[in-house]
């Protein structure tokens, strides 16, 4: 891939944005760079790296009428070498397609989409923020451009990628266990849908969600399927509860939850980690039974942007709660954290392929 090259002079917004004092927040801040590249008469074209700044498109473009965007989340960590590498981003890229597939859009090469994402942090390497728990954070995206009013597939789109310096996705980190509402009034999405596609629209309808679970001091929504039976993913990330003999529990993949990198990565790490992991529906009932007897001994959440998110309590819509381990943080789950994140960073040996060196190139 060819890529054409237009970038600006250093930035003072990195100086600032950087004091020792000032706590980086997740998902706020931008480099000075993003990466464009468009898609006509049926291949992709004019990959660019440009100056971050807004775009041009149609009022009547198809996405902006009927929802037909993707994207991924990764993230990149400076190891004590001081290069900067990518944490399994052939699986964003991987799940990338997948989730065109699902909207009916045009796959990306995942050697194009990689090379895209590396040749992006080469340029705004600088913007990587050297503080205790923070990662650059990588959005990729495509949507579609075509000026439209039929409900149809586009056939031009867009694919682009930013970047973010990031701290962690919850404000106090793993430090304090969060709270999820479990909730029988709404649902993430309905079978035979867009639920394992990382699609716009799943996120636009979880908002209401996010807001709802607010009133009952809950951090996300703990999601049941249509039925009301069965466990599914919590708001934005995959969920996961630790039997009493150590047993990591994830609920099963479905085509109504979106297939988690992290989760799929613990489960491939489980024998390094010496930990027990399996995957099996989740009745609702049995899981909250299980709190209550103390067979399940811990909780939380799997997800790129939150990591590993210890649950303390789950609330309910009257107003009663069952809490996890005395809300505090489990063996299991610090344990996985420190592994996960000592591989990301590079203080544990990661296995092949799971790491890879943004090349200095620019």
């Amino acid at each position: 891939m060819n890529i054409q090259y237009n970038l600006k002079p250093k930035s003072e917004r990195r100086t600032e944005a950087f004091k020792p004092d000032k706590t980086l927040p997740f998902g706020l801040l931008r480099t000075d760079h993003m990466f464009v590249m468009d898609y006509e008469d049926g291949e992709w074209i004019n990959p660019r790296i440009v100056p971050y700044s807004p775009i041009e498109l149609s009022p009547g473009a198809i996405v902006l009428h009927y929802a037909q965007a993707i994207f991924e989340g990764a993230k990149a960590f400076m190891h004590d070498d001081g290069e900067i590498y990518t944490f399994r981003i052939d699986k964003n890229a991987k799940r990338m397609n997948r989730s065109a597939d699902i909207l009916c859009m045009p796959h990306i090469p995942e050697e194009m989409q990689i090379e895209a994402i590396h040749s992006l942090i080469d340029v705004d390497r600088l913007w990587f923020p050297i503080q205790e728990g923070a990662s650059l954070y990588i959005r990729p995206f495509m949507f579609a451009t075509e000026d439209s009013l039929g409900v149809h597939p586009s056939s031009t789109y867009k694919f682009m990628v930013i970047l973010s310096p990031s701290g962690p996705y919850y404000p106090k980190g793993f430090t304090e266990p969060i709270k999820l509402l479990i909730t029988k009034k709404f649902h993430r999405v309905p079978p035979g849908g867009t639920g394992s596609a990382k699609a716009a629209g799943n996120y636009a309808a979880s908002l209401q969600v996010a807001e709802f679970a607010k009133k009952f001091g809950a951090t996300q929504v703990l999601y049941l399927d249509t039925t009301n039976t069965y466990i599914e993913e919590a708001g934005t990330m995959n969920h996961y509860h630790v039997m009493k003999d150590g047993t990591v529990v994830i609920p099963e993949f479905t085509d109504t939850i979106l297939r988690s990198i992290t989760s799929e990565s613990v489960m491939e790490l489980s024998d390094r980690m010496g930990i027990k992991t399996k995957q099996e529906r989740i009745r609702v009932d049995e899981f909250i039974e299980g709190i209550r007897t103390g067979e399940i001994t811990e909780a939380g959440g799997f997800g790129t942007a939150a990591v590993i998110s210890p649950v303390g309590e789950y609330v309910f819509e009257d107003g009663s709660s069952v809490v996890v381990n005395d809300n505090k943080i489990g063996e299991i789950t610090k344990k996985i954290y420190e592994y996960y994140t000592g591989l990301q960073t590079g203080k544990i040996e990661a296995p092949e392929g799971w790491l890879k060196k943004v090349e200095r190139r620019v």
